[in-house]
């Protein structure tokens, strides 16, 4: 894991369940999506691409419903 994903996974939002988001831009330049993706599956996260930022749920409690 690269200090800048350490960095993601260290901030508050984190802690609190909340919600994280990286720009596409941002995680190519200073990581890559295949490391991204693997953090938050360890995790037990979810997230999604929505334009052009990653969007990650930190909350491993329940279910996800999502209204488009």
């Amino acid at each position: 894991m690269s200090a800048w994903t350490d960095q993601i996974f260290e901030a508050g939002q984190v802690n609190a369940g909340n919600v994280v988001r990286r720009s596409i831009y941002s995680v190519q330049k200073y990581s890559s999506a295949k490391e991204l993706e693997y953090e938050v599956r360890e995790r037990f996260f979810h997230m999604a691409v929505i334009g052009n930022q990653y969007v990650i749920v930190c909350n491993r409690n329940g279910t996800i419903h999502v209204v488009c």
